[in-house]
């Protein structure tokens, strides 16, 4: 499969003639970023996460994006409930297992999560991913301790088995499904001085989803457009905060040209 820039833009194009609604069930600390990204891109977002009203909601939606950032009872009930409405209505799901591998609670949660359904697209940092299958593997919190190839392979085992996408966020973005590997090399290392930007990442998954029927395809444009963007806001700041200003700036105006000078993809 062959990315093109002209094929992006394509996708970013549907996205702002069509504004799909993408539902969220998120945690506290990216609600904001998550859905100024959604917005900028073209997106039309929406925070809910009440197990009393997310399985009306998701109906509404092109797709679903489950984050278990920051879990709770309730909001566990409200994720099940949401991936099945989903299930039943054909909505694509990604789902981000932030922080697997942490405790024992966040991983049980996010193993059970990803059974309980058919994700689209799955995507994490190398250690999130590798959490998923590894008993033995101890994370830092949210933030990777491997290098996003180590996951690959891990990443292969889980796309054949749940039959969906897995996406490793690294230097090195790898995009698996049980028979493709793509890679996408954009980004900076100062994103990942912003907090969310990972969680943002998902959230794009989730517009491109909404307009690209391939998960592959939607993810690996998603990644693409997200490490352009983050590359060339980087140009333009002083430093992180600087960043999310011109991150979202970009989102919004990017074009056919800036995509096709900048991606790295192979």
């Amino acid at each position: 499969m062959k990315i093109t820039a002209a094929e992006i833009y394509r996708s970013i194009e549907n996205i702002r003639a069509k504004s799909p609604l993408i539902h969220n069930i998120t945690n506290f600390v990216v609600m904001n970023n998550t859905a100024n990204a959604l917005l900028a891109i073209g997106a039309s977002p929406v925070m809910i996460h009440a197990e009393e009203e997310v399985a009306d909601m998701v109906v509404l939606a092109s797709a679903l994006v489950i984050n278990i950032g920051t879990l709770s009872e309730p909001w566990v009930r409200g994720m099940f409930k949401a991936f099945a409405a989903a299930g039943e209505k054909g909505v694509p799901v990604i789902i981000d297992p932030v922080g697997a591998g942490a405790t024992p609670y966040r991983t049980r949660t996010i193993r059970e999560l990803i059974h309980a359904g058919k994700p689209a697209i799955i995507r994490g940092n190398a250690s999130e991913i590798m959490a998923l299958t590894d008993d033995t593997l101890q994370t830092k919190g949210v933030d990777s301790t491997a290098g996003s190839g180590e996951a690959v392979a891990t990443a292969q085992h889980i796309a054949r088995d749940r039959k969906c996408v897995v996406c490793i966020s690294g230097e090195v973005d790898y995009i698996v499904n049980s028979e493709k590997v793509i890679q996408v090399h954009n980004g900076h290392p100062m994103m990942t001085k912003v907090t969310g930007l990972g969680c943002t990442a998902s959230a794009l998954c989730g517009a491109f989803a909404a307009v690209e029927k391939n998960p592959l395809a939607a993810a690996a444009k998603a990644m693409a457009v997200m490490g352009i963007a983050g590359e060339m806001a980087v140009e333009q700041s002083q430093g992180p905060g600087s960043l999310q200003m011109h991150f979202l700036d970009i989102l919004y105006g990017l074009s056919e040209t800036d995509i096709s000078k900048h991606l790295k993809i192979g």
